[in-house]
């Protein structure tokens, strides 16, 4: 990519700007210049083939092996072919969380509101909180907490609650019901929650709202009643038409305290989405990826409905100018098995995210935000928040980095960020690898077969191919 124009688009995104289209923002972002599908596919190299020979005869197999920095599709089997991709899946919602937060300098918030009329007061009649429905928000821990909060409260003069209200009506309850994970997706969540998920939504209500008044309580505010309130509907107000006497129109006159949108008294504002990402990816966390899926469900991006979430994430691939022919997405997770994506658009999606990274700390000099810099210097946040091969049992001395991937291609010195995806009958590994020649490679490994197949086996055919891919290249 043109140093001048990468620098441009590197700082527009720490602006907190997706491109309109990677695609025409550097041609490069979609391969090799022209559409790929219509050119010849590269054959595999020798040592690919002999790690592929090692499938059993009813597994069959996409692969996609490019530069990352030229986009030039070195190898590929099947590339165009749709495979079940288990948790591969996840790479995508990773992708359109960043999207949405506008990179690792983002954040989710969360508030309490009051009545318009009442703010001021030391009584109100309620105290509504209000949030982006994501999975960090914690309930004493931390300043991204409703200790936080409710100590924010109480610094505001707050000392009488008649109720506490949820804004909990952003996601559709329904439409969740279809992920294969059986829990539902609330659009107000606390990290407490992930080792023992509500059952209900209702339940959620009930453990969020006592949660919530426990802390306001020992804050010093007194909270009435132990009734969970509803969050009160916005109601449109449409000014009358003001004229003078002699027919002309006057400005309107200001909106009356009733109509008004309650008013914020507490806001806390979460970690960066990096450290989320990391916890999902590196353990595959099944639970973690549908909670940021419904984060993309929120308005004003979503309608609260899985399909909106799922919409969005497909606009994120569009913006790649993936070919989405071949894509199916029906959860966050991967754990559906009518998910379908094929080498092609993984690679895409991975080289596109190496090319315009979303820098997990704002460099400090132009030349530190190239690709090939962060990426050596760990400061790519998508990457960064991949299992990392080889590092031994994960432990507080690894940072969790090895995850799945932290006990595969131990011996082979290689840097392998991957992500890893197993379902009865489909393997997959899809990420980055650094060659021989120094540069980081692009590589999707996709197989599927009956779910008898030998996962150990494929599991080590794709050890194999990695080994061999970074050897040619």
């Amino acid at each position: 990519m043109r140093p001048a124009l990468l620098l441009t688009l590197l700082a527009s995104l720490g602006g907190a700007v997706w491109p309109a289209s990677l695609a025409q923002a550097d041609p490069r972002t979609r391969g090799a210049g022209p559409d790929l599908r219509l050119q010849p596919v590269p054959s595999l190299s020798a040592g690919v083939r002999r790690a592929l020979a090692g499938l059993p005869a009813d597994v069959r197999a996409g692969v996609l092996v490019q530069d990352a920095e030229t986009g030039r599709v070195l190898e590929a089997l099947q590339p165009d072919d749709a495979f079940l991709p288990a948790s591969t899946t996840k790479l995508v919602t990773a992708a359109a969380v960043l999207a949405e937060r506008r990179g690792a300098q983002g954040a989710w918030t969360t508030e309490l509101t009051v009545p318009a009329a009442q703010l001021g007061r030391a009584s109100v009649t309620a105290l509504t909180l209000r949030g982006s429905g994501d999975p960090t928000l914690q309930v004493s821990g931390g300043p991204y907490s409703l200790r936080a909060l409710a100590r924010q409260a109480y610094a505001r003069g707050i000392r009488v609650v008649e109720q506490v209200r949820l804004a909990d009506q952003a996601l559709d309850p329904e439409s969740w019901k279809t992920l294969p994970l059986g829990v539902p997706m609330s659009a107000l969540r606390l990290s407490e929650w992930h080792g023992r998920p509500p059952a209900t939504a209702q339940e959620a209500r009930g453990r969020l709202g006592a949660a919530l008044i426990a802390q306001l309580r020992a804050a010093g505010i007194q909270v009435r009643s132990a009734e969970i309130g509803v969050a009160a509907p916005q109601r449109p107000y449409t000014p009358p038409l003001r004229r003078d006497d002699r027919g002309r129109p006057l400005p309107p006159e200001p909106v009356p305290l009733r109509f008004r949108p309650e008013q914020g008294v507490a806001s806390v504002r979460s970690a960066s989405p990096a450290r989320v990402l990391a916890e999902t990816l590196r353990p595959s966390d099944n639970l973690r990826a549908e909670e940021l899926l419904a984060t993309l469900a929120a308005p004003p991006g979503g309608n609260g409905t899985l399909s909106s979430a799922l919409a969005r994430e497909r606009a994120v691939l569009r913006r790649l100018g993936v070919d989405l022919s071949s894509v199916v997405l029906t959860d966050g997770s991967g754990l559906s098995r009518a998910n379908r994506l094929s080498p092609r658009v993984l690679g895409q999606l991975l080289r596109a995210m190496y090319v315009l990274p979303w820098p997990a700390r704002p460099p400090t000099r132009p030349q530190d935000a190239l690709p090939a810099r962060l990426y050596r210097a760990r400061g790519n946040a998508f990457v960064e928040a991949l299992p990392q091969a080889g590092t031994g049992e994960t432990g507080p001395e690894h940072d969790g980095r090895g995850g799945t991937l932290a006990t595969r291609l131990t011996a082979t010195h290689l840097d392998v960020r991957a992500k890893t995806g197993t379902l009865p009958g489909a393997s997959a590994l899809a990420g980055y690898v650094t060659g021989r020649s120094g540069r980081t490679l692009v590589f999707v490994l996709l197989m599927n077969g009956p779910e008898t197949a030998p996962i150990l086996t494929l599991r080590d055919v794709q050890d194999q191919a990695v080994q061999a891919i970074a050897q040619v290249h």
